[in-house]
Formats: structure tokens, C-alpha cells, sequence
């Protein structure tokens, strides 16, 4: 089984698709091989179905060009920091031992982001333990970053990505039930409701401190590291 370069968590399908989708991109047109794990089915969705979830997370890994999507069908609404949450996720790092994580802000509006980011800080550092689950091989992951759903606050790292702009909208609208009310039984929620024009003006308004048209921010709870300026 190949390696990923990098892996990203969300706890519902389109979390990792609203934060960093042009970061995505960026990575997956550079040869990168990049995938994203969802801890649920986000069966507790006020519109589409599980079904329909799943079709729309495909199709959104194919306009990113993903090398793999899993989902460890945790319970929507049920993710707590157990013991045993914190293993399913240690054994995805385990599995595809990537270079990179990326997960939730651990500020947000919705308490599965919260909960989702909690988990992955718990894993990653778990995962380089020897000794714990010791009958898979340990891995450490070299750099974990933060990206932004709902709630944002002054990045400490920004990606610029105005020539992927198009590719990440593409995915956002692959989930159509959750950011349209199409059907006859789907009701008005904030997605529904211009949520993915809030989305471009925040990118806007990030990629305006440097002068760009768009840009996705990060944060890290270490210092950006580099060799020289």
C-alpha cells in the first residue's frame, strides 16, 4: 500500500472540502498524494441522505483528484474523546503514515469540528507511540496544521490559491443537497442560505492581506519552520 504526503480529518463530508479545498487541489496537481478521512456519515444531516452523502464525497475526491477517502463511520453528533476513537484514528495514521495532518480548528460554532480536532491531536501523538497497540508499526507525523470551517482567527500560515479557485468551488457544489434545498422534503438551514458565498468572501478577505484574490489559512501550534528566508 502507498503512502500519503498528506491526510486530512473532518468530521462530516465537505469539512475538509470548506477549509483547505484549493489546498487540495494545489497538492494533488503538484503529484502529491493527498487524502481525506471522515470520521462520520453526517447521517444527522437536516437534508440529503447517507447515500446521497457518500455519492457527493466521491464525486468531490474526484474534481481534488484524491489518491484515497475513507470514512471510520463514527456516530454524527457522538464524537467524545474515548479511548476508543482515539485508536480507530490512530490506526488511520498508522495505515497510511502520512508526512502531513491536517484536522479542524479547535475553535468552532459546531462541536463535532471541536470534537474532531481533539481526536487527531490525541491520535497524532499516539500514533508515533511504540508501545501503545504495539502489534501495528508506530508512526510520527512530521508537521500538524489547522484549518478553518466556520470560525476564523489570524492565520499564521496562508497558501495561495487563486489558479485552483475553480477546482475547489467545483467540489463544494458536488454537495448539492447540503448547500441547495433541492426536493421536495428539504428545509432552509444556513447552507442553504449563501453559505458558499460566505465561503468565497472569507477566501477573498484572507488572500486580500497579500494582495492575492484568494488564499485558504492555517494554523499550527508550533512555529512555521524554515532552513532560511
Amino acid at each position: 500500500m502507498e503512502t500519503l504526503d498528506i491526510l486530512i480529518f473532518g468530521a462530516h463530508p465537505d469539512d475538509a472540502e470548506i477549509g483547505m479545498g484549493g489546498t487540495i487541489a494545489k497538492h494533488t496537481a503538484a503529484g502529491l498524494r493527498v487524502g481525506i478521512c471522515d470520521l462520520t456519515l453526517a447521517e444527522m444531516s437536516s437534508n440529503g441522505t447517507v447515500e446521497s452523502r457518500k455519492k457527493e464525497a466521491e464525486a468531490a475526491a474526484e474534481v481534488l483528484k484524491l489518491a484515497m477517502r475513507s470514512n471510520l463511520e463514527m456516530p454524527d453528533r457522538g464524537l467524545y474523546l474515548t479511548p476508543e476513537h482515539v485508536e480507530r484514528i490512530v490506526l488511520e495514521i498508522r495505515k497510511w503514515k502520512p508526512r502531513l495532518v491536517f484536522a479542524p480548528y479547535w475553535e468552532d460554532r459546531h462541536p463535532d469540528h471541536i470534537a474532531c480536532s481533539k481526536l487527531v491531536q490525541e491520535a497524532v501523538f499516539n500514533a508515533k507511540l511504540r508501545r501503545y497497540m504495539p502489534e501495528v508499526p508506530a508512526h510520527t507525523v512530521g508537521e500538524s496544521y489547522f484549518y478553518f470551517i466556520n470560525d476564523i482567527v489570524e492565520p499564521g500560515v496562508m497558501v495561495n490559491v487563486t489558479d485552483v479557485y475553480e477546482q475547489k468551488t467545483a467540489a463544494l457544489r458536488a454537495y448539492r443537497t447540503q448547500f441547495e434545498a433541492v426536493g421536495n422534503d428539504a428545509v432552509q438551514t444556513p447552507l442553504t442560505q449563501g453559505y458558499l458565498e460566505r465561503v468565497e468572501a472569507r477566501d477573498k478577505l484572507l488572500g486580500q492581506k497579500r494582495s492575492l484574490p484568494f488564499a485558504e489559512g492555517f494554523i499550527s501550534k508550533l512555529p512555521y519552520l524554515t532552513e532560511q528566508f
